[in-house]
């Protein structure tokens, strides 16, 4: 069993992966333009965890709704299937974990959503 605080690393699927990302996880429901498998280097893709499809639609990567998107999503976390979350905890546990998106903007995103959620609910999230 690892420390209490857990490495939980975010970055963009497009960046190289390096080997300190320890287990990388495309955090997004749709696949990512113009990247192959292969080039992701992936542990998993885990589609299921990312935002609704509605949700992501609203909020269309406009900062003016960041807010409203955070508490929406943390929401849809909340009270969604926590399967995804107990394999992303159990990851966490374990090493570093890399949640990775296609976004381009760095600071409004599902990923760093997610980030902030199971830091949160680590503890909370049963594996």
């Amino acid at each position: 069993m690892r420390n209490d605080t857990p490495d939980i690393r975010i970055k963009r699927v497009y960046d190289p992966p390096l080997d300190q990302d320890g287990a990388r996880v495309l955090v997004d429901r749709l696949w990512p333009r113009g990247l192959s498998k292969q080039t992701a280097a992936l542990t998993l893709w885990l589609k299921e965890v990312a935002p609704s499809s509605e949700l992501r639609g609203e909020f269309c990567h406009d900062p003016r709704h960041w807010e409203e998107f955070r508490r929406r999503y943390f929401a849809e976390l909340a009270g969604g299937d926590p399967a995804p979350l107990v394999q992303l905890a159990g990851l966490a546990r374990r090493g570093p974990l890399t949640l990775l998106y296609a976004a381009r903007d760095t600071e409004h995103n599902n990923a760093v959503v997610l980030a902030a959620y199971l830091s949160d609910h680590l503890k909370d999230i049963e594996s």
